[in-house]
């Protein structure tokens, strides 16, 4: 069978029994929670499996609260230290869903011990940390994926394969915004883990624009230099006994960016933006038409195409991306039965899967560490830009 990037036939395996994959997840949180979600729908919706995958194993510094969740979620075993879930030899995936601080320790020993991996984006606080973490994966030549699962929404993988295909012609713009509300000021959000530098790397520029960073990469290319601007409009935030603590990432940044190919664009991330509760939208300008997606109304997709219709009525049409023959959708429920954010975990954990299993590369339709690392790159890039009032070349 060819090979369409979204395929979900399992190739070898297709005529008997799917292998298991013994997976050991780090945190038992959102994260936690959306991809064990993933793993228990996978194996009889993208039927037949690649895999299937086995909760062997959850772990947690609150024992009490990772208990609960092993209970919730199907994992049978508990582990208060990461190390000793590395340890268990029925682990074959280890899951990294913690915070920004513990994915490079912990990654970098599954790959020592052989373990394949999936890392909660973004995949280091900073580029020269990521670096140490491709470096790992390179030398012990485990599988590698970083969980930019906007890649998997079945709208998005359209638009990216109509540009493959070359049907936008020479693109000219790549302009996204990643919009949400959820630290301003009448919600009394403490001083969280997410607004310390130390744990989380930067603000939203790290949660949010990482994700239109890598939707940049995706869809148009490689980014060649970046010009920035952040702020932090709430410097002091109570923490849980009520002190006051600094503030000390970004609260919203813009950039502009010159991608190698002579497109320009805009990333735009904030958290403050009220009315927005998670608004991913961006849009594509080409010679021969452009694109635009909002995650918000994610089973659809906007397209335009220069010349086709007559100009009383040439402007965007709206497309339901919801037939059996859009990507992944042969997997789901007849046209306009829509799919959810959760479902986009799923592509991708099955994407992972069938590297693993098939021994096919991860890369190019998921994101691997190397994705990871040069959106790490554009991610300091950015700050340094910010920080010292200068255009920044992008050096990997």
């Amino acid at each position: 069978m060819a090979e369409t990037g979204f395929t979900t036939m399992a190739s070898a395996q297709a005529g008997g029994a799917a292998p298991t994959i013994g997976v050991g997840m780090l945190g038992y949180a959102f994260m936690g929670k959306a991809h064990s979600n993933a793993y228990k729908k996978l194996p009889y919706m993208m039927y037949p499996p690649v895999a299937v995958p086995k909760l062997v194993a959850i772990a947690g510094r609150n024992e009490q609260a990772t208990r609960a969740a092993a209970q919730r979620f199907g994992y049978a075993k508990v582990y208060t230290d990461w190390r000793e879930m590395l340890k268990d030899d029925e682990v074959q995936l280890f899951d990294n869903g913690g915070p920004n601080n513990a994915h490079a320790e912990p990654c970098i020993a599954a790959a020592n011990l052989g373990k394949h991996i999936l890392c909660e984006k973004p995949l280091a606080r900073t580029a020269a940390e990521a670096a140490t973490m491709l470096d790992a994966v390179t030398k012990t030549g485990v599988k590698h994926a970083v969980m930019f699962n906007y890649r998997f929404v079945p709208a998005v993988r359209l638009a990216r394969d109509l540009i493959e295909q070359g049907k936008l012609g020479q693109i000219y713009h790549f302009r996204a915004v990643y919009l949400q509300e959820w630290i301003m000021p009448h919600y009394g959000t403490p001083h969280i883990w997410r607004l310390d530098k130390q744990q989380a790397g930067s603000g939203a520029l790290g949660d949010l624009g990482s994700h239109i960073i890598d939707l940049a990469r995706f869809l148009v290319g490689e980014p060649r230099r970046v010009s920035a601007a952040t702020q932090t409009f709430i410097k002091e935030r109570p923490d849980d006994s009520g002190a006051m603590k600094k503030v000390d990432v970004d609260d919203a940044f813009v950039s502009t960016v010159e991608f190698e190919n002579g497109a320009i664009g805009s990333v735009e991330a904030t958290r403050f933006a009220g009315g927005h509760k998670n608004y991913n939208s961006f849009e594509v300008n080409g010679e021969k038409g452009s694109i635009r997606f909002n995650l918000e109304r994610m089973n659809e997709l906007d397209v335009f195409w220069v010349g086709e219709e007559p100009k009383e009525t040439q402007g965007f049409h709206n497309i339901n991306v919801s037939e059996s023959y859009h990507p992944w959708w042969s997997n789901w429920w007849p046209q306009g039965h829509i799919i959810g954010w959760e479902h986009t975990f799923v592509h991708e954990i099955n994407h992972l899967l069938d590297a693993i299993v098939n021994h096919k590369p991860v890369a190019p339709y998921c994101a691997d560490f190397t994705d990871g690392y040069r959106n790490a790159v554009i991610c300091d890039a950015i700050l340094q830009s910010a920080e010292d009032g200068r255009r920044v070349d992008i050096q990997y």
